[in-house]
């Protein structure tokens, strides 16, 4: 069934029904357009709250080290991207959808108006016959009449004895001329209601169905449209899950990336001073008349290691009458002296790699100027050259001093397993408890690696990457070779079957 067969005299109801489709196709562009607008606004909210909450300043960048800083850090960038998926979507919801259902809209409706212009048009047509035809029957019907009244005048006439032949004639030819035009009158009113009838049937049997036909085919093409963009409305959003998917497993594994036991020694690492706890304060008899001089040592040093701890000013550093930091560090406890010592070399082999790529740079430019003097005068630069020259001296003398600080604590500067790496980095011994326990601190500088035998078989509880410099990288239930063991800094030095070796975490680590 279609509209011009079933809906022949329904043409308000046609009407109706189209502009009806056409509103809710409107309507449902405007719902996608504020909808990609909320996309919009929450993809802006969710950048901000990453913004606000993402890491700034030197305090924060230690902080990251941590793995559960790290993992915060991946969730909000991730985040971040997320949100960039959310303004994709929005974007592609707008062009495949507002924008191309917009443009067919515009089609349907110009085509919906050109056709009820055009049964307006018919219509109006049917009309304007209908109303000849009502003419046409008007002058019959009058036609008609007075030809009936000069038959009844001719007549009247005949038998009239008073009236004369000419008065008869008259009369009679009078009635003929009315009943001819008659006549006329009524073949026009049938050629005029045939015409008529003919164009009554061809507009409700041929013109009006088929106009009614094209609307129902428009009003069709709106509804797949429509559908079409419910459709989309949905693909477009699934489209995007595969990056959203992405987004939320790599903060999935931001979470599996955090170890609480490596952010433990992370924090030992970064805070741990390598003295040891002070020894026993040993009874004063004061009953024997002469106190010992040994006893003070240790008392002393044990109230003053007490207010190193545990006293602060209102800054939250030591106290104001410590020693103020010197160029060396040696105010430090040995380790994070050694740590400060090493940071400072690699700053100083940074700017002396640098100031050695400016002396080539300028060195090749020179020899430029002097093949082709148009270029520059190579005079010109040799300010420069000799001011970098001692630049460079500076820092090598710097660098040695340093080196020769590093020394005397027990580290020693050699070059890194690394061949892309030009610093050196430093290998520590570790002092014994009883070194430590006077305050006095000795290292052994000589290093003999015929004594790195293997002490005794160890088994890996857990997996370790290995990043920092000197460590080895072992899995979950690895067997390794203990070559030194821990000397109270958390750490054991191990090899590999394959060979590799380092140094582990003791807590990640189970001797069998």
């Amino acid at each position: 069934m279609d509209w011009g067969t079933a809906l022949w005299d329904q043409h308000d109801v046609i009407e109706k029904h189209t502009q009806s489709g056409l509103d809710l196709a409107d309507r449902y562009v405007k719902f996608v357009k504020e909808r990609t607008d909320v996309e919009q606004g929450y993809a802006k909210q969710l950048r901000a709250l990453c913004k606000k909450y993402s890491r700034r300043g030197s305090k924060e960048d230690q902080d990251m080290k941590f793995t559960n800083q790290q993992a915060f850090q991946e969730v909000l960038n991730e985040l971040n991207d997320y949100a960039t998926h959310r303004e994709q979507l929005a974007d592609n919801m707008s062009v495949s959808i507002c924008t191309e259902l917009t443009k067919h809209l515009y089609d349907l409706k110009q085509e919906r108006k050109t056709l009820l212009v055009e049964v307006k048009k018919v219509q109006q047509n049917l009309e304007n016959s209908f109303k000849q035809l009502e003419l046409a029957k008007k002058r019959f019907e009058k036609e008609w009449k007075e030809a009936e009244k000069a038959n009844l005048q001719a007549e009247r006439a005949e038998q009239d004895s008073n009236s004369t032949k000419v008065d008869v004639d008259k009369a009679r030819q009078n009635a003929h001329q009315r009943t001819h035009a008659a006549d006329e009158c009524k073949n026009e009113y049938a050629a005029q209601l045939q015409k008529y009838n003919k164009e009554q049937n061809n507009f409700y049997h041929s013109e009006m169905p088929s106009i009614f036909n094209k609307l129902q085919e428009v009003d069709e093409k709106r509804i797949r449209k429509l559908a079409e963009g419910y459709r989309l409305f949905a693909d477009t959003e699934r489209k995007m899950l595969p990056g959203i998917s992405v987004c939320l497993d790599k903060i999935t594994a931001a979470s599996n990336n955090t170890k609480e036991k490596q952010d433990s020694l992370t924090l030992i690492e970064q805070n741990k001073s390598g003295l040891a706890p002070p020894v026993d304060v040993e009874f004063e008899d004061y009953s024997q008349g002469i106190k010992p001089a040994s006893v003070e040592a240790p008392h002393n040093i044990s109230r003053g290691r007490i207010k190193h701890l545990f006293k602060k000013n209102k800054a939250g550093t030591l106290e104001k009458n410590m020693p103020p930091p010197v160029e060396d560090f040696s105010h430090l406890p040995p380790d994070k002296r050694k740590k400060r010592l090493q940071e400072r070399i690699d700053e100083i082999k940074k700017e002396l790699q640098k100031e050695t790529d400016k002396s080539n740079g300028l060195g090749k430019m020179k020899e430029v100027y002097e093949k082709n003097s148009q270029l520059g005068d190579p005079t010109s630069l040799d300010p420069q050259i000799n001011q970098i020259a001692h630049n460079i001296n500076k820092l090598k003398g710097e660098l040695q001093r340093y080196e020769a600080w590093l020394s005397e604590v027990g580290g020693v500067s050699t070059h890194s397993n690394n061949h892309n790496n030009a610093y050196v980095t430093v290998v520590e011994s570790k002092p014994s408890p009883s070194q430590l326990s006077d305050d006095v601190y000795e290292f052994d500088e000589d290093f003999d690696d015929e004594d790195d035998v293997a002490a005794a078989q160890c088994l890996a509880l857990y997996d370790f990457d290995g990043a920092s410099e000197g460590a080895v990288s072992m899995e979950a239930g690895e067997r390794l070779s203990m070559i030194n063991k821990d000397q109270g800094d958390g750490w054991v030095h191990v090899r590999r079957i394959n060979g590799d070796e380092g140094y582990v975490p003791a807590l990640y680590i189970k001797i069998i």
